[in-house]
């Protein structure tokens, strides 16, 4: 059997920055057992795969360890190989996710995600984030990941991790965020319990950060940054229980695989 794959770089303004995905198009569904498995050989943050049934598709991500319930870079990965190629008349995709409908949407180079937003809740600082960031933040706030408020940018960029503390708590993911200097608002990611120690660029993150920063900083149209080594940019909307959350991609690799 063969299989197409692709290599996106996705948030990105050029290759070589922003986060790799792998997408995979399907006739249909392949055991899980082996989806997993081709998501630990390409051994990326992501690897999206995805049916097309009707004029719409169903999509799943998986990172090398485990299925997750949503993922934004993938998803515009994705975008960009449908766009691009394999239905390059469309303007507007609707994927079906565990996170229920999510549409994509072309505006010249930028493609605009359509997520739900995520509820946040303020909760007590957790011991492990101090002591795994060597640094207390202002406040924590929980979603399905931790969201560690800091004082400004420097204290982002300057976070060396023990990836071990962070993996012990029970959560996807660990955000450490601040208001940016030359964006809105900036932040980096960490999952080491779904075996990224940090993610390049995290679309679904926005999903918490965009409702947290509108309203400390009293708008819903926010630019946004992700400081890590790659770097990532992203333009996010507030729109009531959605998130619109914009950027560019591009195709690194297209290829093969033999199984």
């Amino acid at each position: 059997m063969k299989l197409s794959i692709f290599q996106i770089d996705a948030f990105a303004e050029n290759l070589f920055e922003g986060n790799p995905a792998a997408v995979i198009p399907l006739e249909k569904w392949l055991p899980d057992e082996l989806l997993q498995k081709i998501a630990q050989e390409n051994n990326l943050s992501e690897t999206a795969f995805f049916i097309k049934e009707g004029d719409e598709y169903h999509i799943r991500w998986f990172t090398p360890t485990v299925e997750v319930n949503l993922c934004g870079h993938a998803t515009l990965a994705s975008a960009h190989v449908i766009f691009e190629g394999l239905d390059a008349q469309v303007e507007k995709i609707t994927f079906h996710s565990k996170s229920g409908e999510l549409e994509v949407t072309k505006k010249g180079e930028l493609m605009e995600l359509n997520f739900p937003v995520a509820t946040i809740s303020k909760c007590e600082i957790p011991v492990e984030i101090t002591r795994a960031f060597g640094k207390e933040p202002i406040e924590v706030w929980k979603s399905d990941d931790y969201i560690a408020v800091y004082e400004n940018e420097s204290d982002i960029v300057s976070l060396a991790p023990d990836f071990k503390v962070l993996g012990e708590l029970a959560c996807r993911g660990i955000i450490a965020t601040s208001r940016g200097e030359k964006s809105d608002f900036v932040s980096r990611f960490f999952a080491p319990a779904c075996g990224i120690d940090e993610d390049p660029v995290t679309g679904s993150a926005h999903c918490a950060l965009t409702p947290y920063w509108a309203k400390e900083l009293g708008r819903n149209k926010l630019s946004a940054a992700q400081l890590s080594e790659r770097g990532g940019k992203l333009q996010c909307e507030l729109l009531g229980s959605r998130v619109l959350i914009a950027g560019k991609a591009k195709k690194y690799l297209e290829g093969t695989i033999e199984l």
